[in-house]
């Protein structure tokens, strides 16, 4: 999630009413190589995040899943994007927010202006930050979450050695699933709730709820999308449903049906899922609801936030083995 260096932070759609996600700038890659121009060590680096961001919110559950807790430190923003973007908030001010206690940094662009004085796109999370080369490692999550599964094995406790949530017999029913589902549904409430054409919402939505059809009918002969194991193609789903009903249903009129009533196999899932030791506490709904509704003045310029938070995911579940992955 972003804000820009060029101009209103609120205008993200084209001339032709779609919403267009920019490519993220940072894209290398740390490894378990003493060699390598980022080699995996404890304590080196450091997450920016934001607890309202989904994209953000997969690395908070990667980092908890491969206890990297003690091992890679966090930093989380403010909730509401402001006209200079992200900004770091005390706790005391902003429950759940922290400062940042690596660089100093007011916001979040101070940073990306740190690794690259010359750097004009927007200022995205999550950031993975270098600490000894004070620089930007990668702001693309999906990368970041693959590098958090492996690449520093040599650091966590023995009990979180080995797990993965990229399997290597699974890799291309991963990429795969993980294809279609980004860009009709992780990316696709966007795509419908940035729209400003009637048409680009109404095929954006449409395309939302036949990808939902779709899953709900893995989910109906599956615990997860890939069997009976958890892999990261339910880590990067689950970032989007938990917000689904309290954010993208109303705020992005994503409002065919809901989670809550109409997919009693998403829901299902979305349960087992939040209900996994640790994954509770990487969910914000406070953050979440307040970010969308509050940032977002050009679709909620009263800044009013609804009360529900959804689906009770508290509600117990047949739940799976306390590590299905």
């Amino acid at each position: 999630m972003s804000s820009s260096a060029s101009g209103n932070i609120t205008k993200w759609h084209s001339k032709d009413g779609q919403f267009h996600r920019q490519v993220s700038s940072f894209r290398d890659f740390v490894e378990a190589n003493p060699g390598a121009r980022f080699p995996a060590e404890a304590n080196r680096y450091h997450l920016y995040v934001s607890y309202a961001c989904p994209w953000a919110h997969r690395t908070l559950i990667v980092r908890k899943l491969k206890g990297l807790e003690s091992i890679i430190g966090v930093s989380v923003v403010h909730y509401l994007l402001g006209p200079n973007g992200w900004e770091f908030a005390s706790p005391d001010d902003v429950p759940g927010a922290t400062l940042d206690e690596v660089n100093g940094a007011k916001y979040i662009r101070e940073l990306y202006f740190k690794a690259n004085p010359d750097y004009s796109a927007r200022f995205t999370v999550p950031v993975l930050w270098d600490k000894k080369q004070h620089t930007i490692v990668s702001n693309e999550s999906s990368e970041i979450i693959r590098m958090l599964n492996t690449e520093f094995d040599e650091f966590v406790e023995p009990e979180y050695r080995g797990i993965t949530f990229y399997p290597e017999e699974l890799r291309e029913k991963i990429d795969e699933i993980n294809g279609w589902i980004y860009d009709t549904v992780n990316n696709g409430v966007y795509k419908a709730g940035f729209a400003s054409a009637q048409d680009a919402y109404e095929t954006n939505c449409r395309g939302v709820f036949a990808s939902l059809d779709r899953i709900e009918g893995i989910l109906a002969e599956n615990e997860f999308l890939l069997g009976s194991r958890l892999t990261e193609a339910d880590l990067r789903l689950f970032t989007t449903i938990v917000r689904f009903d309290p954010v993208y249903h109303g705020h992005f009129k994503c409002n065919i049906k809901q989670i809550g009533t109409g997919y009693p196999n998403i829901l299902r899932w979305t349960r087992e899922i939040y209900q996994l030791p640790g994954i509770k506490e990487t969910v914000n709904m406070e953050h979440i609801k307040k970010h969308y509704y509050m940032s977002h003045t050009q679709i909620n310029p009263l800044q009013i936030v609804p009360v529900s938070n959804g689906p009770d995911l508290d509600k117990p579940v047949a739940k799976p083995a306390s590590r299905p992955y």
